[in-house]
């Protein structure tokens, strides 16, 4: 009878190998995932995902490239809102004089622009 060692290297593949029973298993980890900060339309495209693009969300979730697209399209999203938000305020005239002369008109104004500009953001960014 011959006895098996616990531990192997195969370089042929680079790998090591630990005896288990009568098999041997590679030594295998997982890689930390990288922390990605997600905001409110990372977790918004990441929502719209796992419901309408299942396989898509574990593509990306299985290969490790979840986090860093999220992160990637919540700064583009901001970006893009700020952006949007601005020029909607200049086309519309909705200034600075106009709130030290009417601040109620400039806070409606303004919410209104921000919530077009937020729906037009989910209809070209995170429900895509």
């Amino acid at each position: 009878m011959t006895t098996m060692k616990n531990s192997i290297h195969d370089n042929a593949n680079g790998l090591d190998y630990t005896l288990v029973n009568d098999h041997y298993l590679p030594n295998l980890t997982v890689a930390a995932p990288a922390e990605h900060p997600t905001g409110r339309w990372g977790r918004l495209h990441k929502k719209y995902l796992k419901e309408q693009h299942p396989i898509r969300y574990n593509q990306l979730l299985l290969s490790g490239e979840l986090g860093g697209y999220l992160a990637k399209l919540d700064k583009q999203a901001e970006e893009q809102l700020a952006l949007t938000v601005q020029q909607m305020q200049e086309s519309e005239g909705v200034t600075e004089a106009l709130k030290a002369a009417n601040q109620l008109e400039w806070v409606r104004r303004m919410n209104s622009i921000r919530n077009r500009a937020e729906e037009i953001i989910k209809t070209e960014l995170i429900f895509v």
